[in-house]
C-alpha cells in the first residue's frame, strides 16, 4: 500500500537549517529518530557543502523527509499546512508549547477553546507550523 510522507524543504531564510531543525524535533518526541542524513559533499545544484541533501527521520513513529534547497523559490513554510499533535497529557502539551514556540510566532496562544481543553497554533523558529491539542473532544 502506498504511504504518504511529509516532506520539509528548507528554503530562503530557512536554508541551511534542516539538520538543526531535525535534531530539535527528534529531541521533543518519544519514538523519534534520525534514520539517514546525506549531506552535499561539494557545492552542487540545489545545495552547498555540508547542507542536507536528503534526510529521513521519524517523529512519534511517523516518517518525515527533509532537504535544504538553495534554489530561489517563491514559497516557504506556510500555516496553511501544519503538523498536528494530539498530546496525551497536559504536561506534554505544556512542554511542546514551550519548546516549539520559543523564537517562533504564536498564532493562537495556549489556552482553552470550544473544541479543546488546551490548544495552541504556533510557528517554530524554523517557520514550520504546529497545532498542539490536549483534551480534544473531552470538554
Amino acid at each position: 500500500m502506498q504511504k504518504t510522507i511529509t516532506f520539509l524543504m528548507f528554503v530562503g531564510e530557512q536554508y541551511g537549517k534542516a539538520e538543526e531543525a531535525i535534531r530539535f524535533y527528534v529531541s521533543l518526541f518519544k519514538d523519534s529518530a534520525i534514520q539517514h542524513i546525506e549531506h552535499y559533499e561539494t557545492d552542487e545544484p540545489g545545495g552547498h557543502k555540508g547542507k542536507v541533501k536528503h534526510a529521513t527521520f521519524t517523529l512519534a513513529g511517523q516518517t518525515y523527509m527533509a532537504i535544504d534547497s538553495s534554489f530561489a523559490h517563491q514559497f516557504s513554510f506556510t500555516p496553511a499546512v501544519s503538523v498536528y499533535v494530539n498530546c496525551e497529557t497536559e504536561e506534554e502539551i505544556d512542554a511542546l508549547y514551550s519548546s516549539l514556540s520559543e523564537g517562533g510566532m504564536i498564532m493562537m496562544p495556549l489556552g482553552e477553546y470550544p473544541f479543546s481543553k488546551k490548544f495552541a497554533f504556533i510557528a517554530d523558529k524554523f517557520g514550520l507550523s504546529w497545532q498542539l491539542s490536549w483534551g480534544l473532544g473531552n470538554k
